[in-house]
């Protein structure tokens, strides 16, 4: 069975608050759980959250450099359009990453446009709520 790390990085530990509109209305651990039903048998998945760019750096080191995850599907909010400090750590790492946004962010403010992560993920999803997180860890498996 694949080991899988999902990754969600800044102001999604308020999903379910914030912004219902735009990111719907179930919570981290709804999405956690629905999703981890979905891949009862598929695959091992392991949820993780920070605010912290530095953290969620550290994090991905970690899960390529002797944790055994086969995959990472990574939800770095804001951080996609600004944070090459995690573009380059996730360039720096053998371990596939695909990128994820509940929101399809091509639909929102130009400056959401552009994914400064995407050239060195091996994909991404957006625009499907909470199953980006399910249609990414099938990718990984």
């Amino acid at each position: 069975m694949k080991r899988l790390l999902v990754i969600n990085g800044p102001n999604l530990n308020l999903l379910g608050r914030r912004e219902p509109g735009i990111y719907g209305s179930l919570s981290l651990a709804d999405i956690a759980a629905s999703v981890g039903e979905e891949m009862r048998g598929l695959a091992e998945i392991e949820w993780w959250q920070s605010n912290h760019e530095g953290e969620i750096i550290d994090r991905l080191h970690a899960a390529a450099y002797g944790a055994g995850y086969d995959g990472i599907v990574l939800n770095a909010g804001a951080y996609t359009h600004t944070s090459l400090a995690i573009a380059d750590a996730i360039a720096a790492i053998d371990v596939p990453v695909v990128e994820v946004h509940l929101s399809n962010i091509f639909r929102r403010e130009e400056v959401r446009h552009r994914s400064l992560i995407a050239p060195v993920c091996a994909g991404s999803i957006s625009g499907f709520g909470a199953k980006v997180y399910a249609l990414a860890a099938r990718a990984l498996i």
